[in-house]
């Protein structure tokens, strides 16, 4: 059950993976890195930690899960 919870991650790991999937940032404007794929935009914040709220958000407008997230997180 562990592999459902939300790991803390940065801006930077959230980057990481989501072009693992094919996301391309596409700018970075002061502490926020927009992300595209197809008609998708992901706009990132740079921070450290990234809030787990706004970290579940992101990973559900990737089309990914959290168990998916974290496996790309760990590769």
């Amino acid at each position: 059950m562990t592999e459902m919870r939300l790991l803390p991650v940065s801006g930077k790991q959230m980057v990481k993976v989501f072009g693992k999937i094919g996301y391309k940032v596409e700018r970075q404007k002061g502490s926020h890195i927009v992300m595209s794929k197809e008609d998708v935009i992901l706009v990132i914040p740079n921070h450290k930690t990234v809030s787990k709220g706004t970290e579940r958000d992101l990973i559900k407008d990737a089309g990914l899960t959290v168990e998916q997230f974290n496996k790309l997180l760990n590769k």
